[in-house]
């Protein structure tokens, strides 16, 4: 959260060179906090964790509780998607929190990309309150989860240790 408001709060991403039209986005790499918690924190803390989190960047971005409620919202549903991924269930990891090792490569990726897509789609549901251009819509949902999903795929590259297999 904190490379978020510090670092992300000001600065955006241009994927085109500015066309009329295209949007420029933000990367939002914060909801890898809730992504991040161990496997057995119960919902009513990932939810409580979930809005503190989610307040306290919105009152960086001043954007009036709308990082919130999509925080909320994939700390609510957190738990099912790791049920729906995992062949154990979650009380049987232990200590463990979901990474490319406990997991392995695909199932960490459907389960980020999974989350992370409901967030942004929520937040900018919300942000733009107008469904009007769907495709303006679509596609500042699409290319700021790439942009994400970027930045938690370089987070687990960095962070994970990998054993030697013989």
């Amino acid at each position: 959260m904190v490379i978020q408001i510090l670092v992300f709060r000001d600065e955006t991403v241009q994927w085109w060179t500015e066309p009329s039209g295209f949007p420029i986005f933000k990367p939002l790499i914060y909801p890898l906090f809730i992504l991040l918690l161990p496997f057995e924190t119960p919902i009513w803390a990932l939810i409580l964790l979930g809005f503190v989190s989610g307040i306290v960047v919105d009152a960086s971005m001043n954007t009036a509780g709308m990082h919130a409620f999509a925080t909320v919202l994939i700390a609510y549903f957190r738990t099912n998607v790791l049920n729906a991924l995992l062949p154990k269930n979650l009380s049987e990891y232990g200590n463990q929190s979901p990474s490319v090792k406990n997991m392995g490569w695909l199932p960490y990726i459907v389960y980020a990309a999974f989350l992370i897509v409901f967030h942004h789609a929520t937040f900018f549901v919300f942000e733009l309150w107008n469904v009007g251009n769907i495709s303006y819509l679509l596609l500042k949902i699409l290319v700021t989860t790439i942009t994400t999903l970027l930045f938690v795929l370089a987070y687990a590259l960095l962070f994970t240790r990998q054993t030697k297999q013989y």
